[in-house]
This record gives C-alpha cells, sequence and structure tokens, in this order.
C-alpha cells in the first residue's frame, strides 16, 4: 500500500527542487548533475586530486591522503649569524615551514585543514611538500604524516601560525584522539613583520610582506575567502581543477616564509647589513632587542642610526589651535571605538594616570625619524642605569621643536632629582620645561597636562631646596 504524500510547504518545496533539478540536466551541455548528491568514493576523491595537481595516492592503515611535491629553490641562509638576532632558534635546530588551507577561519572543531603545506632546508636547497586530504574520513592518516614531518627537536615557521595555524591542527589532533607532534620551539614571523616593518606598509597580510619586502608579486591568485568554497564544492562532486589555485597559493606562502627568513639574515644580521636598511627597521629591531633583554645590543642598533650623516629629522609644523574660554571635560575615546588609534596589542591598560602618562601616547606617535630614535635611546640608557648618559641624551631632545622639549625637561628633572642627586639642576630642567611650555602657550597650543606637571614638580623642588638651606 502507498502512503499518500502529505501536502504542505515541505512537499511543495520539494517538488520545486526536483523541477529545478530536471531543468539542470535537461540543459545543453548539463546531461548529468556537476555536482550530484550521492557520496563518492574516497579512492575516487583521492585519485582525481592526484591527477588533477600532479601528486601520488598515499594508502596507509588509517586511510588516503594526496601528497605533492613542489619544486626546490635555493635559498641559503646562515644559521649561525641567524641565531644572532632576537627571538631566532638555535643554529643546530631544523625548521619546518608549515602553512595551512582550511575550511574555515576559526579554530573550533567544526574547521579541518585540508592542506597543509610544509618545506625545510636540505643543505642550501628549500624542498616543498603539500599534504591534502581528500575526504574527512582520511583525516588521521594526514595527521600522522604531518607528525612524520615533524622531528621532536624542531622549530616550527609560521606566520600568525602561533594564534591559528598550530591551534587548529592540534584541535584536529585532539579529534582524532593524537598527541599533536612534539617540537622544540615556535617561531611565528607575523610579530616580527609587525616589529621591525609594520611602519612602512599598509597592512601586516603576507601578500603585501611580499610585495613591500620581497618584491614579489602575485598573479591569478586566489583570495583567502574563496578557498574553503573550492574545496566543499569538490567534495560535493565539483572539478578538481579549482584547486590547482589554492594550491599555488599555499606553494607560495610556505616558499615567502623561507624567504622571509633569508631576508632578516641578509639584511639585519650585522651593523654592515643594517647600514642601508630604513631607520625604522633597525629602530624596531633595537625595541625587539629590548623584549629578549638584550639592551645593550639594542642600543647599538640606535646609535647605529644616529650616527648616520643623512639620518633625516621630521619637521612639525603645528597649526595655532583657537583659544576658548571654557573647555569642555575631555571624554575618553573607548578602545573598541572606530575613532581610538589601532592598537595591535588589545585594549589599552590605565589609559589616565595623571600627568605622568603624557610621554606613553604623545612621545611615540610619530613616525620614526632620527628624533624617535633619540627617544628611545634616552629610555634606553636609563633602563641600563647609565643616567648620567640618559640626562645627556634627553638634553640634545630638548633642543628640538614641539611639545618634544617639554617632555625632554621634565626627563631631565626627574633623572636630576632622584637618580643624580642634583635637586639643584632638576629645579633649573624644571624651570627650563616651564619656558618652553610658556612659548607654546603663546602659540596657543597650551600643554595642560605637562605644565600641571611642571607646577607641582617645582613646588616640590622649592620646598625641598628651601628646606636644605634651613638645615644649612
Amino acid at each position: 500500500m502507498t502512503t499518500p504524500v502529505a501536502e504542505g510547504p515541505a512537499s511543495d518545496l520539494a517538488r520545486r527542487l526536483e523541477r529545478f533539478r530536471a531543468a539542470v540536466r535537461a540543459a545543453p551541455g548539463n546531461e548529468t548533475d556537476p555536482l550530484p548528491h550521492a557520496p563518492i568514493p574516497t579512492a575516487d576523491l583521492a585519485a582525481r586530486l592526484a591527477s588533477t595537481l600532479d601528486g601520488e595516492v598515499v594508502t596507509v592503515r588509517g586511510g588516503r591522503f594526496v601528497r605533492v611535491e613542489g619544486r626546490s629553490v635555493d635559498i641559503p641562509v646562515d644559521r649561525r649569524r641567524l641565531a644572532g638576532l632576537p627571538g631566532q632558534p638555535p643554529p643546530d635546530r631544523p625548521l619546518v615551514c608549515l602553512d595551512t588551507e582550511t575550511t574555515g577561519l576559526a579554530t573550533a572543531a567544526g574547521t579541518v585543514a585540508f592542506l597543509i603545506g610544509l618545506g625545510w632546508w636540505e643543505g642550501e636547497r628549500f624542498r616543498q611538500v603539500q599534504l591534502l586530504l581528500p575526504d574527512h574520513a582520511d583525516e588521521g592518516a594526514l595527521l600522522d604524516e604531518l607528525a612524520r614531518h615533524v622531528p621532536p627537536d624542531a622549530w616550527l615557521v609560521t606566520y600568525n601560525g602561533r594564534g591559528f595555524d598550530w591551534p587548529l591542527l592540534v584541535a584536529r589532533y585532539r579529534m582524532a584522539r593524537r598527541a599533536a607532534p612534539v617540537h622544540d620551539g615556535h617561531l611565528d614571523l607575523l610579530p616580527v613583520v609587525r616589529r621591525l616593518f609594520r611602519h612602512r606598509m599598509d597592512d601586516a597580510r603576507l601578500q603585501t610582506v611580499e610585495r613591500a619586502l620581497l618584491g614579489v608579486e602575485r598573479h591569478d591568485d586566489v583570495d583567502g575567502w574563496e578557498i574553503p568554497g573550492r574545496y566543499l564544492g569538490f567534495l560535493r562532486g565539483g572539478p578538481a581543477e579549482p584547486l590547482a589555485a589554492v594550491v599555488r597559493h599555499n606553494d607560495e606562502d610556505v616558499r615567502s616564509l623561507a624567504r622571509l627568513i633569508a631576508l632578516l639574515d641578509a639584511g639585519y644580521t650585522s651593523p654592515e647589513a643594517r647600514r642601508d636598511a630604513p631607520i625604522g627597521d633597525v629602530a624596531g629591531l633595537a625595541r625587539a632587542f629590548v623584549r629578549a633583554r638584550r639592551p645593550e645590543e639594542a642600543l647599538a642598533c640606535l646609535d647605529e642610526v644616529l650616527e648616520r650623516a643623512d639620518a633625516p629629522v621630521s619637521t612639525v609644523v603645528e597649526v595655532p589651535r583657537p583659544v576658548v574660554a571654557i573647555t569642555p571635560p575631555r571624554t575618553a575615546v573607548p578602545w573598541w571605538s572606530p575613532q581610538a588609534r589601532a592598537d595591535f596589542g588589545g585594549p589599552p591598560r590605565n589609559r589616565d594616570r595623571g600627568p605622568s602618562s603624557w610621554h606613553r601616547t604623545a612621545a611615540f606617535a610619530a613616525t620614526w625619524d632620527a628624533q624617535r630614535v633619540a627617544l628611545d635611546r634616552a629610555h634606553l640608557l636609563r633602563r641600563l642605569g647609565r643616567y648620567a648618559d640618559s640626562a645627556e641624551a634627553w638634553t640634545g631632545v630638548a633642543a628640538g621643536p614641539g611639545r618634544t622639549a617639554i617632555v625632554a625637561w621634565i626627563e631631565i628633572a626627574k633623572l636630576r632629582e632622584h637618580r643624580l642627586g642634583d635637586p639643584a639642576g632638576a629645579l633649573e630642567a624644571a624651570l627650563r620645561g616651564v619656558a618652553a611650555a610658556d612659548r607654546r602657550r603663546q602659540l596657543a597650543l597650551p600643554e595642560p597636562a605637562l605644565e600641571a606637571d611642571l607646577r607641582h614638580r617645582l613646588a616640590r623642588l622649592r620646598r625641598r631646596l628651601a628646606q636644605r638651606r634651613t638645615v644649612a
């Protein structure tokens, strides 16, 4: 007995869908549905991938995957020289460059890495291999093969791999009830690029880095948002040809990791190599040395910049602001607001801590030039305990124009009062700061926070000197 089909919206939708499929099959050139809904055997998917991408199907106990051998290129790197830079791996550790293409942009359980690109050095030759997942059921075989390519003493080299690629792979290993490969370290090149080169690029995307630093321009490249759809379309029975562009994209990504390491080795490992580097690059390297707790090498980098005869010093032209009788209270801009300045470190902490926090936003907001390098050098000398040298460096900064001169005189007053035991010299510096602030006020450029700091400092220094004279 035939069960009657219930009428309703669901049955109407089913009839419409069947009529659409029939119309597609009847169209010229579409005798068969290009995206069949019937499951396709994994062996057929793997064979189609291998034949399209010029790879080979590797069948193991846990399933199968497709292996594509990339072309090897010469990318010489002096590992001993490279190890002298902050954050770089020891020279005796193998490097494994890694990049993934995934079915989404999250690291949750539903996102799968269907393409893993690997690269490593054999002498001066950089060798590349790509591993592709023909179907979700074969993920265990792909993960086992990846673990075979990561020795326990190796360092991973990625671009944003600490935040995306490796956490995603760790999640996939956990889903497959496997332990993630043990490795000795992880070199994520994204923070390195931001610290050294971000000042001269619009953004820190890998393709922007390729154009600005490596001189590489990609042609007919696939956009990242297209990649998941191409793979999912293939799993549904679509052609494998669209994945060829994805494989080329991943191949270039892995090779760019090696080229970035070669750039760091050739251009930034010695004073001679850094001679022609932009000022911002060397200053960023100095900050990287500071983060690595190597301040002496950071100071050497800053001295290299200031010793250049052609080091440009920016000239700031300030437009007088109109003076109003009543100044409305300043409201802080939330860190998430579109008007807030970009901060890659997340929401700023302790945004308003009184007059002593002025230098944290204003003094380092300018582009890299000799004056900003001098600011970094003066702070670093103080951090090293070389207070007299730091005061001398701040005196040179105080000779410049603008708000920075007031900042410098306040720093000199602090050093003389608290570190050098010279309250009279601190009073002189504070008075010079007041004079600089008065000049800016006459130009309709008042600095109320700095002026409040100077008033408070002057009052305390005068009381201290008066007590000293009374005791004497």
